[in-house]
C-alpha cells in the first residue's frame, strides 16, 4: 500500500537516511513501497534528550531510521523504559511502554516510535499541568 506525504513549503523529512526538504510550494509525494521516512516535527535531535520519555524516544527513532544500529541502541532502549515505566503508575501509560517493547521485539520500529511519542506527549501534559498551564483537551 502506497504512502502518501503532503508536504508544507520547506517541510523537512528523512527518507531511507537521507534529509530531504520540500521546495517552496506545497507537495505531495507518494512512496510505492516500504521505506523509513520521518517528518521534521517527529525527528528528535540529541540535544533535545532531556527527559525520561524523550530518552526511550530517542533510541527507537534511531532503531527505526537506521535498522542496522538496532542492535547497537538496543540496551539504551531497554535501559531507559525501564526506568520510565518504575516511575510511573498510571495503566495507559505503561499499556503504551508495554507496545513500545513489543513493538521493537518485533522490529516494528515506527509502531514502537508511534507508542513512545506517547510516552513523550504523556509527559509534556504532566509538564503543562505542573506549571499551570491548560491542556487544550481539558478545555471546554
Amino acid at each position: 500500500m502506497p504512502l502518501k506525504l503532503s508536504l508544507k513549503p520547506g517541510e523537512k523529512f528523512v527518507l531511507n537516511g537521507a534529509v530531504v526538504q520540500n521546495g517552496d510550494r506545497r507537495g505531495v509525494l507518494i512512496l510505492q513501497n516500504k521505506a523509513s521516512v520521518l517528518r521534521e516535527k517527529d525527528i528528535m535531535q540529541p540535544e533535545d534528550v532531556n527527559s525520561p520519555a524523550k530518552r526511550v524516544y530517542f533510541p527507537v527513532m534511531m532503531m527505526y531510521l537506521d535498522e542496522t544500529a538496532a542492535p547497537k541502541v538496543y540496551d539504551e532502549f531497554a535501559l531507559r523504559l525501564t526506568e520510565f515505566m518504575g516511575a510511573t503508575r498510571n495503566p495507559q501509560v505503561l499499556a503504551d511502554c508495554v507496545a513500545a517493547s513489543r513493538h521493537v521485539m518485533s522490529r516494528e520500529y515506527y509502531k514502537a516510535l508511534m507508542a513512545a511519542r506517547k510516552l513523550v506527549d504523556y509527559e509534556e501534559g504532566l509538564a503543562n499541568v505542573a506549571s499551570g498551564v491548560q491542556d487544550r483537551s481539558d478545555a471546554g
